[in-house]
């Protein structure tokens, strides 16, 4: 055997002494060969291609030599003709002979040496098996006849002073120009806009046909009139340009040829060279073109990433956005990637948008168009999910991926995200500012039913507002009533909507409080006391703080908070102090007079954590019957009977805790929470306040709220079908003692959840719970079965499916109809509609034939046609918080980028968040024993001087005072049968007819048959007694005189009876149709009371003050506090 080792020869003496150096002196023996490997091919002419044409910067710097030559060339030969004499020859010698001197024919023959080598060399280097493909291209041909001519007058000196039209060698100038710009374009790694290659092609086009009729023109007319290089110049700009004075003309024809051949070249070349840049500047409107880097350095500016840019999204962005004085300078960059509509166009194309707005066409997905926005030195950027897309899902999964993009690109631009759905929020927790639609959704209509018109209130919030003052004049000539001076006309259709108008435009605000005039002098005191006092003595409303060393916020704190020079003041005010000015001399008065004015888990299913939540009757039979706006402020016992006015106890600057009973909320104060009830004992249901144990997606807000210790059964929360645990198969047979909350959904997402919690907080008695139906259909038996002759409130949900229409406005189509369905059907019912668009609330309780509405709709035209960011604001439905649109929340997230702390705020009033120490939204209602109090000022002491809460503002219902509208053409039959007295019938009777006369009038051929039917009966009865006849005619006057509304009202009580439902809870004939409600935001302090008033409250937090409290989910805390609260305003 042949030992292999003895074979091998040893490594070189370098690799050994690596080897020592290393210590690897065991593989001294082994076999290694040293391999390279090449790029490319290891020839000599892939060596100088790659130097010559695949190498970028070599390539870069070979063609800027070769364009240095081309235009050296040119102005050798421009040397040449200035130191040439055209009278020395005659004839046509001048045209063929020149005079060059030695000096300047070396230097044009080494240039054209140069140009020809490098040429010959380019073309080997490119050649790829056809040789006359590399022949016969102009820009070879070109530098033949300009080079070769050289070369051959050095082996034939006779020929140095031939003529060489070296001045073409600008069209190859142009040529490498265009390869160097490519070059450029590689070397840098940036892709420079078409159109500035376009233009430079066109500029460079109409230089070369100029400079080449100036030297054409010259050269041929030495033999004529010899003309010099400025002469040539003036008649070839004075030809192009069509003007033509006739004072210099070729003398010879092959001058006269050569200018016609470059009118010719001209003509076709130059409307080819317009038309390419034409296109391109088309296109480029439509994409958008880029943003300037040194803008981008100098300017401020805002990126807009949306799916689809709708007119109404635009405007609603570029209204509120540069509706803060500090953001008039910034520039708004709008990328999209679908071409922009004609609307979009339009609209910016006015100078106050056209200025400010850019529009790029582009994805967030590429880099390269987050470099063309310059989105790495953007100020923000807002990414916005498309709401009208048929899968909400996948319109959230582009957002993430366009967040990604972005901070993956630009990891320093501060993010502001709207997101659809709730379970994909965790997806974008990076965010600096997120908005998820549903979780906003449906925690306002939650508390609408709580808290009437939360909608509303959150909404004008939340938008820039310039108090929308209603003009009374122009209202009251739409409306055509009239001004008399009585105490009615305090209450006229006009002056609610001044009230309201004024209100709308308070907005949140925050200062420093030791750099606060409103807040300074109250560093050290309480903060119920400085809310008080800040409020009485400048109207302002403090509704909040926040600590310098924390991020959190605290809405009302409570009366043991103690304020400080470093803390955030929140307040509610039209103004900010920054944009206030104070008097000292005439302040009350002043202050009088301008508020005068306006008075982690999994995903669980939701049915597993509805049925953990108890929101469904089986745990709310031991609800008492008292309503949820039953909340009083007894009088006081002192003074109550006399005639002076009541005394309330001063606001204290440091809270004494024998005078605060905020934590009575803890306990339900009243004997049949502490004490279970017949139903619950037989039931053997028992409750809890706790945290909930599931949660539906990762990012909810744990929320401590009534709980059961057992899970219902999912088959015990359908309520139109029994089960093995109960035989119920209508709410009705469930025996509620409180109101239904109807709530009628598409599916049952995990948006459900943020509707449950806070209609399920812990700080609600649980006699004032109601019971919770979700409605995934909503058909009349449906409808009935579930209860909703008896509900106090039903909400309904824009359907995803429907939102996406062909015509945009109709993706509210299906939802308007149904609604108005059952506003015709049980017009008693308090209807709660979301909408996709805001303008479609005026289809909300249409009604054709109102006067009042015709009018409100007049007026909402003129407050767009002003400009107003809330035309809709004076809608009867919107200012009732009866409709709202999520869309209207939009301003949340523009706002943010001025206010960082409106989606915090947003969230703890809504319960959407929960701060310890920080208080929640509820309300309270003004009966008829909290009229002592009279004005706001007054009740604003009482209940910071007693429960420690703040109001915020008033929801107001008047009676409206409409004039004929549809619902007075009607009257009820039964009231015409129960009349006794001849003349009352004989006036009921000419009440109907008046009434009825327009409906008649309309249809004389059906009066007309009607007679005749009622005549031909009395013929063919002769026999029949004058009591059937009478009989008779009262039936058929009975079916005459019956109204729309009685209709409606017998076929919904004919389907209960074939339901097996009773009809006794249908209350065919109570129409609420004559109210109005509204809103008033920190109204003035000597607003008065009015009866029914529901005023807003922001109550601390009860868990603030009970010591060592440590909720648990099995423990409750009705023990906690047993005191007297008769005097306290309870929830």
């Amino acid at each position: 055997m042949v030992d292999l080792d003895s074979e091998v020869p040893p490594l070189p003496p370098r690799y050994r002494f690596r080897d020592l150096l290393l210590g690897d002196q065991g593989w001294q023996s082994d076999d290694r060969v040293q391999v390279e490997f090449y790029m490319n091919e290891n020839t000599f002419k892939e060596r100088l291609k790659l130097f010559f044409i695949k190498n970028q910067r070599s390539s870069l710097r070979i063609r800027l030599f070769n364009f240095s030559l081309k235009l050296l060339s040119c102005f050798l030969y421009i040397v040449r003709v200035l130191l040439d004499d055209p009278t020395q020859g005659l004839g046509w010698s001048p045209i063929i002979w020149v005079n060059r001197s030695l000096p300047l024919w070396g230097l044009q023959v080494s240039v054209a040496v140069i140009s020809l080598f490098e040429t010959l060399l380019l073309s080997y280097l490119s050649y790829k098996g056809n040789i006359w493909e590399q022949i016969l291209r102009i820009p070879f041909l070109l530098e033949i006849i300009n080079a070769v001519p050289f070369i051959i007058t050095i082996f034939w000196p006779v020929l140095r002073n031939l003529f060489i039209p070296v001045f073409l060698n600008c069209w190859l100038a142009k040529h490498a120009l265009e390869n160097m710009i490519n070059d450029l374009h590689r070397a840098i790694q940036r892709t420079q806009s078409a159109m500035f290659n376009q233009v430079l092609i066109l500029i460079s086009t109409l230089l070369c046909l100029i400079f080449t009729c100036i030297c054409g023109i010259q050269h041929l007319e030495r033999a004529g009139n010899r003309l010099t290089l400025f002469d040539s110049l003036y008649f070839c700009i004075v030809t192009f340009s069509t003007v033509g004075f006739g004072d210099v003309t070729p003398k010879i024809w092959p001058s006269k040829l050569l200018v016609v051949i470059m009118i010719c070249v001209a003509l076709v070349v130059l409307p080819i060279q317009f038309e390419q840049l034409a296109y391109l500047w088309m296109e480029r409107q439509k994409s958008g073109g880029n943003y300037s880097r040194y803008r981008a350095q100098t300017e401020k500016h805002v990126v807009l990433c949306v799916s689809s840019l709708k007119i109404d999204l635009l405007m609603d962005f570029l209204n509120e956005f540069y509706a803060h004085p500090r953001l008039q300078d910034y520039y708004v960059v709008i990328l999209c990637p679908t071409e922009m509509d004609a609307q979009v166009r339009r609209v910016l194309q006015i100078p106050m948008w056209s200025q400010r707005v850019i529009y790029l066409q582009g994805s967030a997905l590429k880099d390269q168009d987050l470099l063309r926005a310059k989105m790495d030195d953007a100020e923000a950027c807002f990414i916005l999910s498309s709401r009208c897309e048929v899968d909400r899902t996948a319109a959230d999964h582009q957002t993430i991926l366009r967040a990604w993009a972005v901070k993956d690109f630009a990891p320093n631009c501060p993010l502001y995200v709207q997101i659809l759905k709730p379970e994909n929020k965790f997806h974008i927790k990076f965010a600096d500012h997120v908005v998820c639609e549903e979780e906003f959704k449906y925690a306002m209509l939650a508390l609408n039913c709580i808290c009437p018109a939360t909608s509303t209130l959150i909404t004008l919030l939340v938008h820039t507002s310039r108090g929308h003052t209603a003009p009374w004049e122009a209202f009251r000539q739409l409306t055509g009533t009239k001004q008399t001076l009585n105490r009615e006309s305090q209450q006229s259709p006009e002056q609610w909507q001044k009230m309201y108008g004024r209100c709308s435009g308070n907005e949140v605000y925050h200062i420093n409080l030791e750099e606060s005039t409103f807040f300074a002098e109250y560093e050290g005191k309480s903060f119920t006391y400085a809310s008080f006092h800040a409020h009485k003595k400048f109207g302002v409303c403090l509704i909040g703080v926040r600590k310098e060393d924390n991020k959190n916020i605290l809405l009302n704190p409570g009366p043991r908070y103690i304020m400080s020079s470093t803390d955030i003041c929140f307040y509610i005010n039209i103004t900010k102090e920054e944009n206030s000015a104070f008097k000292k001399q005439e302040k009350h008065r002043q202050n009088h007079e301008s508020k005068l004015s306006y008075h982690g888990a999994s995903r669980l299913p939701v049915h597993s954590i509805i049925a953990s939540m108890g929101t469904v009757a089986i745990d709310l039979q031991d609800t008492g019957c008292r309503g949820p706006s039953g909340a009083t402020l007894a009088l006081p016992a002192e003074g109550g009977k006399e005639g002076r006015r009541p005394s309330i106890a001063p606001v204290l600057e440091v809270a004494d805790s024998s005078s605060l009973h905020t934590c009575d909320l803890l306990s339900d104060q009243s004997e049949d929470e502490t004490t279970p009830s017949d139903d619950e004992v037989s039931a053997g249901l028992e409750y809890a306040k706790g945290y909930p144990p599931y949660s539906p997606y990762i990012g909810s807000s744990p929320t401590f709220c009534h709980l059961l210790h057992e899970k219902v059964p999912f088959c015990c929360l359908r309520l139109d079908k029994g089960c093995q645990h109960n035989y119920y198969e209508d709410a009705k047979a469930y025996g509620f003692k409180n109101k239904l909350i109807i709530v009628a959904a598409e599916t049952a997402g995990n948006g459900l959840y943020n509707f449950i919690v806070p209609l399920r907080a812990y700080y609600r008695p649980k006699k004032e719970l109601n019971p919770i139906v979700l409605l995934l259909d909503n058909p009349l038996d449906d409808l009935l079965r579930c209860g909703v002759t008896f509900a106090a409130n039903m909400v309904v949900v824009d359907k995803e499916s429907t939102m996406s229409a062909e015509e945009d406005y109709m993706a509210d189509a299906k939802t308007i109809v149904n609604v108005q369905t059952l506003f015709r059907l049980f017009s008693s019912l308090s209807i709660i509609t979301e909408l996709t668009h805001p303008a479609n609330m005026r289809f909300m309780q249409f009604r054709a034939k109102d006067c009042y509405s015709l009018a409100l709709s007049k007026l909402e035209k003129k407050e767009r046609e002003k400009g107003s960011n809330l035309a809709f604001m004076f809608r009867l439905p919107f200012a009732a918080g009866r409709v709202f649109s999520i869309s209207m929340l939009d301003t949340l997230l523009y706002q943010s980028f001025v206010k960082d702390y409106m989606i915090s705020i947003t969230r703890l009033l809504l319960g959407l968040d929960t701060t310890p120490g920080s208080g929640f939204l509820c309300s309270m209602k003004i009966t008829e024993e909290d009229l002592w109090i009279r004005t706001y000022a007054r009740l604003y002491q009482k209940l910071c001087s007693s429960t420690g809460d703040i109001p915020i503002g008033v929801y107001r219902t008047e009676s409206q005072k409409l004039t004929t509208s549809e619902s007075q053409i009607s009257i009820s039959v039964e009231e015409w049968e129960d009349t006794k007295d001849t003349k009352d019938q004989f006036s009921c009777r000419g009440n109907h007819r008046n009434s009825t006369s327009s409906d008649q009038s309309d249809h004389p051929l059906l009066r007309r048959k009607s007679m005749q039917w009622a005549r031909r009966l009395s013929r063919r009865a002769p026999r029949h007694s004058a009591k059937t006849a009478e009989k008779i005619n009262q039936q058929r006057m009975n079916l005459y005189r019956r109204s729309e509304r009685q209709e409606l009202a017998e076929l919904v009580k004919n389907r209960m009876k074939h339901l097996g439902l009773s009809p006794a809870g249908y209350d065919e004939m109570n129409d609420h149709q004559n109210t109005l409600s509204y809103i008033l935001i920190n109204p003035s302090p000597d607003t008065r009371l009015e009866l029914n008033d529901i005023v807003y409250l922001i109550r601390p937090d009860p868990l603030t003050y009970v010591p060592n409290a440590a909720p648990s989910r099995k423990d409750s805390f009705c023990n906690t506090v047993g005191q007297d609260t008769r005097e306290e305003t309870q929830l």
